[in-house]
């Protein structure tokens, strides 16, 4: 099963969805801003997606700029921070059994379907 945690707000994230739809694939959808993930839930992402948890941080938000730019910090806070501060997560992720991708651009989706 192909699960997309989605942004209704965000284009990219919503141009994820429409390209899943258009595919015809049957999909799962977590609008993680209503639904906050887990510390695990991020950890076997990031895991899946083969990536730094830095990787995963919108850093132009004004949240991450205003209080946390420039500042050394582990692994484990980072991901703190982005359980506490969805926003802050990068947008669409698209997971795919144990494969996964940041959509964007929104042809890495079909990288992984």
């Amino acid at each position: 099963m192909i699960t997309i945690y989605h942004n209704p707000r965000c284009s990219k994230s919503r141009e994820g969805l429409c390209l899943l739809e258009e595919k015809g694939i049957s999909f799962e959808t977590v609008k993680y801003l209503d639904q906050p993930l887990s510390r695990e839930e991020l950890q076997s992402i990031i895991q899946k997606l083969g990536i730094k948890p830095i990787e995963l941080v919108r850093q132009k938000e004004s949240l991450w700029s205003e209080n946390y730019k420039g500042q050394t910090l582990s692994d484990d806070a980072i991901i703190t921070i982005l359980s506490e501060n969805p926003k802050l997560i990068e947008r669409p992720i698209v997971i795919n059994g144990d494969k996964a991708v940041i959509g964007r651009p929104t042809e890495k989706i079909l990288e992984i379907i």
